[in-house]
């Protein structure tokens, strides 16, 4: 069964806010911070890392 990455992320993002009850901050530096990382110089280094 095939499942689109942004579908099984949004599906554990979902799980994980229920379950865990992060405050609403931290969701958001971690989501600035994964933008400002994607798009600096260390992209190319993440990206050979997650593959």
């Amino acid at each position: 069964m095939d499942v689109p990455l942004w579908c099984a992320l949004l599906a554990v993002g979902y799980l994980g806010v229920k379950l865990i009850r992060p405050p609403w901050w931290l969701i958001a530096v971690l989501l600035l911070g994964g933008y400002l990382l994607a798009d600096s110089v260390l992209a190319p280094v993440i990206n050979t890392a997650v593959k």
